[in-house]
């Protein structure tokens, strides 16, 4: 019997009609429209695509965006004034520069650079450090999705054994950070799990993922994850993009697991979505922030 669907794409448009209650609300208390300034340097077509998604979910819920869309040869000092611009700007509340940056600029750099309060990406090494002392500012989007997809879906992690497949700055180390809290924006069902990070080194790795009620796989290798590495009943959540000849695939062989899973997100149209509402309740966050609301 197939695993559960778990569609980001539908969870992501209530999430977003609720969002926009919250900010028309916003801009009748406080005068102000929440505005998110998008950065965009190089003709990436996928990054284009990233850049496109997240202004048109801007429009569904009425935040305002500007695209600041910059040359492949722009210097770094050049992009480190924009970023210095923007964080003056009183009219922009969030800043998003798309990653990958060309190789000649230093991507910890201009991340550093964004104010804290605006660093709706939360990459900030300041918004990092109070993810991990339980008192976050700003959520990952990613990581947020998936607590979303989990919660939304009454995928408990409380007690649970979860294996993170990937370790990265922007998926796998945050999200084992919110998923070992005591609790969470969620409450304490969508906290107290017991995590494994799994990386490249980790020793006999299907034997781990074996052991896991929820398995994230955040790897960024076209399936990656098979239906021998996965727990009868298990809840697995596939956080990777690749583009391949055969189209968009996951990390995860998705055919074979979801024989396995009890519940599956599928690629395209599962973590993605979420990870753009979740950048849409960020910058909202960041304007509450810089109105005094919060």
């Amino acid at each position: 019997m197939s695993g559960q669907l778990l569609d980001g794409k539908a969870l992501a448009k209530t999430i977003k009609t609720e969002l926009a209650g919250e900010v028309v609300e916003f801009i009748e208390n406080n005068s102000t429209v929440p505005k998110l300034a998008a950065v965009l340097v190089g003709d990436d077509a996928a990054s284009d695509v990233y850049v496109r998604n997240k202004r048109r979910a801007c429009e569904q819920v009425s935040i305002e965006s500007e695209l600041h869309r910059l040359p492949a040869d722009t210097t770094q000092e050049d992009l480190l004034n924009l970023v210095a611009r923007l964080n003056k700007s009183i009219e922009v509340h969030g800043i998003l520069v798309q990653l990958p940056l060309p190789n000649h600029i230093d991507t910890t750099k201009i991340l550093d650079a964004i104010h804290p309060r605006k660093d709706v990406d939360a990459f900030h090494p300041e918004n990092v450090g109070r993810l991990s002392q339980g008192r976050p500012r700003f959520l990952p989007c990613t990581p947020n999705g998936v607590m979303q997809i989990l919660h939304r879906h009454e995928i408990s992690t409380a007690g649970k054994h979860i294996a993170i497949v990937g370790r990265s700055d922007i998926v796998g180390k945050p999200l084992a950070m919110m998923m070992a809290q005591k609790t969470s924006h969620l409450g304490p069902d969508a906290a107290n799990g017991t995590v494994t990070l799994c990386h490249s080194r980790t020793t006999d790795l299907a034997s781990v993922t074996r052991q896991a009620d929820i398995l994230v796989a955040a790897i960024g290798v076209p399936k990656f994850i098979t239906a021998e590495m996965v727990k009868p009943g298990a809840a697995v959540i596939d956080v990777g993009i690749n583009r391949t000849e055969d189209g968009l695939v996951g990390d995860v062989d998705f055919d074979a697991v979801r024989e396995v899973a009890g519940a599956i997100t599928p690629v395209p149209g599962g973590v993605g979505p979420l990870t753009v509402a979740m950048l849409m309740q960020n910058t909202l966050t960041a304007a509450r922030l810089q109105v005094g609301c919060e």
